[in-house]
């Protein structure tokens, strides 16, 4: 392994002590944000409020109209703590992010550390692509067509209204965001498990079948049980799938880059020592 790892030998209670200190920063992180996130937990769900708008005025309908219900005395109540903590989390992952390397960083090699910085970069980007492909595009898909499916008063026929429930609809966005935030990661787990040589993108060509087969099974179980949900979580996946291929025939180049510089480096020191 090249370059120096910076860790000096400690007890083990120092380390723990460490641990210590980077749980008591994270979580005190974690307990800052959700204060100001609960502050304004009012504000925050009527943002999460605004694709089931958009998916009013796509269905043609009257916003003024599109109103969420509760049921229970407390139900609006504990859906701005899951609010406040959903938003917590959300705000103290890079400092939570920040004391997990911090933490790990000084057992690394040089060459280690520098090959994991750009991962923990990419990995909250593409999070945050998933959640906005939900915000902006998939919720407002989703609740158009259960809107669709409302049915109007007639001769026979009952008005069949669409009412969500604050706490129903937060679980429904909460779950699309992190399915599709974690789908998302996809390209960063196969590209770090490329770099360490557990898997190759020919391999990764070879189960491309089965991979579109567990995009739609995967799909099923973290999407609401509806086809729109289902296709539209498998589909993102399926490309993140094909872009996982190309970014690890990318790492297998540089790879066998950086083996022939070494090789030709070795040569050219053994040339320097024959003369």
């Amino acid at each position: 392994m090249s370059g120096e790892i910076e860790d000096k030998p400690q007890p083990l209670i120092e380390h723990l002590m460490e641990l210590r200190t980077r749980l008591m920063w994270s979580i005190g992180a974690f307990f800052v944000a959700f204060i100001v996130c609960f502050i304004f937990a009012k504000h925050l769900f009527n943002a999460l409020v605004f694709p089931y708008k958009w998916a009013v005025i796509w269905a043609h309908l009257d916003v003024s109209k599109a109103q969420l219900i509760y049921t229970a005395p407390q139900e609006f109540f504990f859906t701005q703590v899951k609010v406040a903590m959903f938003g917590g989390l959300v705000i103290a992952f890079p400092i939570i992010a920040a004391q997990i390397y911090k933490f790990v960083a000084p057992g690394l090699y040089k060459n280690e550390r520098a090959a994991f910085l750009p991962f923990l970069i990419a990995s909250p980007i593409l999070f945050l692509m998933g959640a906005s492909l939900v915000y902006f595009f998939f919720t407002p898909m989703v609740m158009w067509f259960f809107l669709t499916m409302q049915q109007a008063p007639g001769e026979g026929d009952v008005a069949i209204s669409l009412l969500p429930k604050v706490s129903e609809y937060l679980s429904l966005i909460m779950t699309l965001v992190f399915s599709f935030g974690l789908v998302f990661q996809l390209p960063v787990i196969t590209t770090l498990l490329a770099r360490v040589g557990l898997l190759t993108s020919d391999w990764l060509k070879e189960k491309r079948k089965f991979a579109i087969v567990l995009a739609f099974v995967v799909a099923a179980v973290l999407t609401p049980p509806d086809p729109m949900s289902q296709i539209g979580l498998a589909l993102p996946t399926i490309l993140l799938y094909e872009i996982s291929i190309y970014a690890a025939r990318l790492v297998e180049r540089q790879r066998a880059r950086e083996a022939a510089e070494e090789a030709e480096g070795s040569t050219d020191v053994a040339n320097t020592d024959s003369v």
